[in-house]
C-alpha cells in the first residue's frame, strides 16, 4: 500500500497527523510531509480513518 497526497488540495491542517503521526507530519513551515509512503498493512485501518477525516479529501491509499 502507498500513501498518496494531492498537495494541490492539502491545506496542512494536521488532521491526518493527529490520527497517524507515524505517517504524516506538519512541520513549522506549515507543509505536510509523508514520513512513510509505504507503511505496513497493519496500519491500514488507521490510514483509512485519516483518509476519511481529511477535510479536503487530499489523501488516498493505492494498493
Amino acid at each position: 500500500m502507498k500513501v498518496v497526497v494531492d498537495f494541490d488540495l492539502c491545506e496542512s491542517n494536521a488532521v491526518c497527523m493527529g490520527i497517524a503521526p507515524a505517517v504524516f507530519e506538519v512541520r513549522e513551515d506549515d507543509f505536510l510531509y509523508i514520513l512513510d509512503e509505504n507503511p505496513p498493512e497493519a496500519m491500514r485501518p488507521t490510514l483509512e480513518e485519516a483518509v476519511a477525516a481529511c477535510p479536503r479529501a487530499a489523501i488516498k491509499l493505492v494498493d
